[in-house]
This record gives C-alpha cells, sequence and structure tokens, in this order.
C-alpha cells in the first residue's frame, strides 16, 4: 500500500520564513533577524556564482560526451555555496559532502581537481591542508563526524576562544537535506553541542534527496531541529547570498569565540536532477521546478547590479552605480577561459596506476592488500580475462 507521508508538527514553521536580505526582484530588504553584512564586494560575489554556474554546465557536457562518470550538479545552489564560502576565514576548515563545487572553487582549488574523482583519474584530487578544504564525501553525513572530530582537535590545540583573530578557527560542514536522516549527523549534532565544538552545520536543505522529498524525512522544518540537540539553529533564503553570506559569518565568529556550534538551514532547490545518472522528471513534478527557476540566485544579484542608480552602501561598495554590460562582457570572457581550461585539463588527466587504490587506501598497506596487489598485478601482467580472452578484446 502507498507510504503515508507524516504531517508538519503544527505551527513548526517559523512565522517569518527563512530569513531574505535580498529579494528574488533584486531589492534589499534589511531584515531585523540578521545584521546586513558589510564590506562585501556585490561584484565579486556574482563573478564567483557566474563562474561556479559554467563549472557545472562544463562538467555535465564532458560527462554526457564521455569524458566523466559522473556528475552532481549544484545549479540552483551557487548562491549558498558561494555565500558561505565568503565568510570563511583563512585557517578555517571546510568538509564538503561532493556538491561543494562552488565552495572548492571560492577557496582557490583548480577546477579540474574536482573532474578527477568523477572521471576516476584520482580517489580524492588535492591536499585538504593547502586550500583548508577535505577532500569530498561520498558517504551521507560521514563529513558531519570528521568535522566534529576535527572540532575536537582544535579545542585541544587551544586554537578557539583565544581572542586572537588570526589564530581562531572554526570548521564548516555540508550537509544535505539527506544527510539529517543519517545517524552519523545525529551523532555529530550531539558530540558538537555536548563539547561546545567550533562547528558550523551548513544544510542545503534542496527539497529533494534524490527521490524523498524532504516531507517524508522529518515533521519540523531543518532549523527547528538543533533545539533538541541544544544549540542555535537559523533558516536563510539559500537563494539569497547576502542572506548565506550573513548568517554564516555570524556563526563562524561566534564558533571561533567559543560559543558552540550552529545549524544553517539554506532553502534553496536543486533545479538539475540529483546526478546526471538520475532523471528528476519521474518523481519531481515540473511546475515546482519551474517555480525555483524564477528564483534564480544569480538573475536576482544581477537585477541589483543592474539595477538604475547607486548600489547600497555596503560599507565601501556603495557608490559603483548600475553595472554596466562591459562587466558582464568579463564575465563572459573569463567563462569562456574557463570551459577551456576544463575541457583541456581534464581529457589530459592521467590514466592512474593500477596500484594506486591499493597504495593509498591506508598509511600503511596490511598484508592482506598487499596479496591482493600482488594478485591483481599478476592478472594484469599476463594480460588476459580467463581462459585466454585478451584484455580489452570485446572493448
Amino acid at each position: 500500500m502507498p507510504r503515508k507521508q507524516a504531517k508538519p508538527t503544527a505551527g513548526a514553521e517559523p512565522a517569518d520564513g527563512p530569513i531574505q536580505l535580498l529579494s528574488p526582484e533584486g531589492v534589499l530588504e534589511p531584515d531585523s533577524r540578521l545584521e546586513l553584512p558589510s564590506a562585501i564586494d556585490l561584484l565579486a560575489l556574482y563573478r564567483d556564482m557566474a563562474l561556479v554556474r559554467r563549472l557545472d554546465t562544463e562538467a555535465i557536457a564532458l560527462q554526457r560526451q564521455g569524458e566523466l562518470g559522473l556528475w552532481p550538479s549544484p545549479r540552483g545552489q551557487e548562491a549558498a555555496q558561494v555565500g558561505a564560502a565568503y565568510a570563511l576565514a583563512e585557517q578555517d576548515m571546510v568538509f564538503p559532502t561532493y556538491r561543494e563545487h562552488g565552495v572548492a572553487w571560492c577557496r582557490g582549488l583548480d577546477p579540474v581537481s574536482l573532474l578527477g574523482l568523477f572521471r576516476g583519474s584520482t580517489l580524492g584530487g588535492w591536499n585538504p591542508y593547502e586550500r583548508r578544504f577535505g577532500l569530498y564525501t561520498l558517504v551521507i553525513g560521514a563529513q558531519t563526524l570528521h568535522a566534529v572530530g576535527y572540532g575536537m582537535g582544535l579545542v585541544r590545540d587551544d586554537v578557539v576562544g583565544s581572542g586572537d583573530d588570526s589564530r581562531d578557527t572554526a570548521v564548516l560542514v555540508f550537509l544535505g537535506d539527506g544527510a539529517l536522516s543519517e545517524g552519523e549527523t545525529n551523532e555529530a549534532f550531539l558530540w558538537a553541542a555536548a563539547q561546545n565544538l567550533p562547528v558550523v552545520f551548513f544544510c542545503q536543505n534542496n527539497q529533494w534527496a534524490i527521490s524523498a522529498p524532504y516531507s517524508v524525512q522529518s515533521r519540523v522544518p531543518v532549523a527547528q531541529r538543533a533545539a533538541g540537540f541544544g544549540f542555535p539553529g537559523v533558516s536563510v533564503d539559500g537563494n539569497d547570498v547576502l542572506a548565506c553570506l550573513a548568517a554564516t559569518r555570524e556563526a563562524l565568529t561566534r564558533a571561533r569565540s567559543g560559543g558552540g556550534p550552529t545549524l544553517i538551514e539554506a532553502v534553496t532547490y536543486r533545479i538539475n536532477a540529483h546526478t546526471t545518472a538520475d532523471d528528476a522528471t519521474r518523481y519531481r513534478p515540473s511546475a515546482e521546478t519551474d517555480e525555483w527557476v524564477a528564483k534564480d540566485p544569480l538573475e536576482r544579484l544581477r537585477l541589483h547590479l543592474t539595477a538604475s542608480g547607486d548600489l547600497v552602501d555596503l560599507g565601501g561598495v556603495g557608490g559603483v552605480g548600475g553595472v554596466g554590460q562591459e562587466y558582464f562582457a568579463d564575465i563572459e570572457r573569463r567563462e569562456q577561459e574557463l570551459a577551456e581550461h576544463l575541457r583541456a585539463g581534464c581529457r589530459a588527466l592521467p590514466t592512474p596506476d593500477h596500484a594506486s587504490s591499493f597504495e593509498n587506501t591506508y598509511a600503511d598497506m596490511p598484508p592482506e592488500l598487499k596479496r591482493q596487489l600482488a594478485e591483481h598485478s599478476e592478472y594484469l601482467a599476463a594480460g588476459f580475462h580467463g581462459a585466454g580472452q585478451e584484455i580489452g578484446a570485446t572493448r
């Protein structure tokens, strides 16, 4: 029989809804619940959101051409990712899922390194310590415990609450709404609260965990779940880059000072399918997708930038005036350069050595893996599948 969906508890939805500072029409609307960020480069925010979208578009094309095995698209979530990334201090550590391409971009990773994982060329693709950005985690929710463990280390290293802004460090961990149903995530919430750890949980509630809507996972909004563990939760419009930046900056500042964890819910929508292997039209109504397309985070900021008259003074950004076509033409040029870099870089990625997956699983390879590697190497050296069939003969 059909599964009966749970209904939200009465009064569960916040009366004022998610915090929004920039409306879908591109109008600034201050909210008393969250201070409007100052000293923000709006032009840079738009540039990075546009380039992240082009990264995504090009990666999808590469997957369709057979250059990538899979690609998880973040289309529609650019404001959430770029806004959160702009709130980070250099020393903060990020733990991503497998869709935080926008955060990786803002942390300075070469996007070709992201493609390697989905091409099968690498097991990770970058050193997490170089850009303070962890490796992608495909196991749903696992990264939340990794982040909590790292936060425990920060406390023991005395780099939390010292009062030295250049030294105090926080952790920003990303998760999707589907991860809230995982035991690891709830354990992470519990430990972060009990030990007052400097961890900010940033949940991109994109409405669907593959084919499961959020309504079948919880009776209350995402942000409200934090109260049950004893720490603050805040819900923001995930398509509003300013609200995402402001909420994350406030939470990270509190975490660095010893104020403990925060759960941020960025209410957004994944416009594309879960991955390039998924067909979202089988379970998502087209009208719902169309509704969210009209709330496009890039168009929202573009409308604000191109509005007549001066931009609002955000502590040094004001006085720019309506942005003209020259700025957007430069963005298009940068997008084309990025696309060419991605195409060339993807195809130049080396084929990994057969031993790499064995050698890079453990710091010290256990005897059983050594035995398997020797057996695998011998098999490949023979150049045959089974009874005399040459490798690749059927391709």
